[in-house]
């Protein structure tokens, strides 16, 4: 059996001390109607016992909630005393009775309020004077005693879906909170990038174009316009970065993929080092994830190339096999990466870049034992939940 379910208006009255008090008021305005509407057959007024009893089977239940089973004994035994005056009108005293015991099974434990309902079902029993007015009381204290029980077990499950919905709540918001703590640290990565890989051309073009002024000056306009473009492309890419900063519902600008790479070693041989691509493998379609990855790896890995490096040429490998796309860096520089801040974010960049979306990441000297410096990075091909580009 299932309480019906109450609004939030009704459940704050229902909680009410007040909603005791007035429940034990109508009780016992319902109880004394017979002594107060009926007159007897004789003329003469009821006794003044039978407001007594119907008072006292009633009045206690405004305090049912902070002691249910003193008052349904209270009620009970007030409800059997009825009949020791006369002359009294001819009633049953149910009702105080009823909603005591409905008040002892919604909150009293088991080994309460079972001993205490069959105790009130034998007493009621022994003390009717018929068989018919037996099985009413009965059926009625079953009756009031599952009625508690229900309401018992409504008010269990609503709990049990409060602290659901608090649960999902705050699971929501920590949620929500990894998100943006996600979010923060991808911006502050693709800032860094951004920004080292920039700058880095930037101040090897300035660098190079006063020598060059006097000796070849179409090399040194070349050097300031390969300053101004890499500047030009920074503010683009800090531009949509802060876009997305300001305005989280719209939706994201594009991050650069594998298909930018061509570009970008073209941006980077603009600052006198020779960069080339090259691919192994039959190409396959890359987790989004995993190409703005791979392409913030390569940068990083030739930022640091012409910053660190002091290198001449470096070639940017990749290697599409059926386990994940394997990216190789290397550069023929001074190749022992000891020149490489150890503060730095670079590397470690890196290497959260590859964790991100489930890959891996290393530096260090080459694997062919050459003169110069390799970053390998291995990034999975499979990503079932995330887009995917071609």
């Amino acid at each position: 059996m299932t309480a019906l379910p109450l609004s939030p208006s009704l459940r704050r009255l229902a909680g009410s001390p007040w909603s005791e008090v007035a429940l034990a008021v109508v009780t016992t305005v319902a109880q004394m109607a017979p002594l107060l509407f009926v007159h007897s057959d004789s003329g003469r007024p009821w006794h003044w016992w039978g407001y007594v009893v119907a008072g006292g089977a009633s009045l206690p239940l405004a305090v049912r909630r902070r002691a249910p089973v003193p008052v349904l004994l209270v009620c009970a035994t007030f409800s059997s005393l009825y009949d020791l005056a006369a002359p009294l009108a001819p009633q049953p005293l149910w009702y105080g009775v009823l909603i005591a015991l409905h008040g002892v099974a919604s909150v009293a434990p088991p080994r309460v309020r079972i001993p205490v309902f069959l105790a009130i079902c034998a007493a009621g029993l022994a003390s009717v004077g018929s068989p018919n007015t037996a099985t009413r009381g009965v059926v009625l204290y079953v009756a009031a005693y599952a009625l508690g029980r229900a309401s018992a077990g409504s008010r269990a499950e609503a709990a049990v879906l409060t602290e659901r919905a608090a649960r999902l709540e705050r699971e929501r918001r920590m949620d929500e909170e990894r998100a943006a703590e996600r979010e923060r640290a991808r911006i502050a990565r693709d800032m860094h990038d951004v920004l080292a890989h920039s700058i880095s051309l930037m101040v090897v073009q300035a660098e190079a174009g006063p020598v060059v002024l006097d000796t070849d000056p179409a090399r040194a306009s070349a050097a300031f316009g390969a300053i101004a473009g890499t500047g030009r492309d920074a503010l683009d890419q800090l531009r949509r970065m802060l876009a997305d900063l300001k305005d989280e519902a719209d939706p994201r600008a594009p991050q650069p993929t594998i298909h930018d790479l061509p570009a970008l070693a073209r941006q980077v041989a603009r600052a006198g080092l020779e960069v080339s691509c090259t691919a192994e493998g039959e190409p396959r379609p890359v987790p989004a994830d995993c190409g703005a990855a791979a392409y913030r790896i390569v940068q990083e890995a030739l930022t640091n190339v012409v910053k660190h490096a002091g290198a001449d040429r470096a070639e940017v490998r990749l290697h599409w096999r059926d386990g994940g796309l394997e990216i190789r860096v290397v550069d023929d520089g001074r190749g022992t990466g000891k020149n490489l801040p150890s503060g730095g974010n670079g590397l470690s960049g890196l290497r959260e870049r590859a964790a991100a979306c489930g890959g891996t990441a290393t530096a260090g000297p080459r694997e062919d034992r050459l003169p110069g410096f390799e970053v390998r990075a291995r990034l999975p091909l499979a990503a079932p939940e995330k887009g995917v580009v071609a």
